[in-house]
């Protein structure tokens, strides 16, 4: 099996990253106008913004993680929020999930403002995702509400 190089997101892997990043919004049944994705990827690419990473194998990337730092009211440090995770379907269960959420973590333990407590969401039914979520995280009690 290749190595998986988990590296920041860089302005020429713009058209494997939309591929993906498609494929993520399907999953989640979810359509956006073209400039949405448009300005998410510049913001990728800024400072102060998201943070984006990629994992690639053999040149090609094969997922991503998009993350961010943001205030809490219970700390006096940061939190980081995994907003986006996702992983090409040939590779889902060879460790590439593993690797980008360790790389999150690493970030989250290097940041010199952030606590390194690290939380994401997904769908009750993301059956597969939660496999590896189950090994690697803590299920939290609490619900979700959004706005109707």
């Amino acid at each position: 099996m290749s190595e998986t190089v988990i590296r920041p997101l860089a302005a020429a892997d713009a058209p494997s990253w939309r591929t993906m990043w498609q494929h993520y919004l399907e999953f989640y049944e979810q359509e956006l106008a073209p400039e949405v994705t448009d300005t998410l990827f510049k913001r990728l690419l800024s400072q102060g913004f998201h943070e984006a990473l990629v994992a690639e194998r053999d040149g090609e990337l094969v997922g991503f993680v998009h993350f961010l730092f943001h205030d809490s009211t219970w700390s006096v440090e940061q939190v980081c929020y995994l907003e986006d995770l996702y992983v090409n379907l040939a590779v889902r269960g060879g460790g590439v999930g593993r690797k980008l959420i360790e790389a999150v973590y690493a970030a989250a333990d290097a940041a010199p403002t952030a606590s390194g407590k690290v939380y994401w969401h997904t769908n009750q039914n993301n059956d597969r995702a939660r496999l590896l979520y189950d090994r690697i995280g803590t299920l939290s009690d609490y619900v979700r509400y959004e706005r109707s």
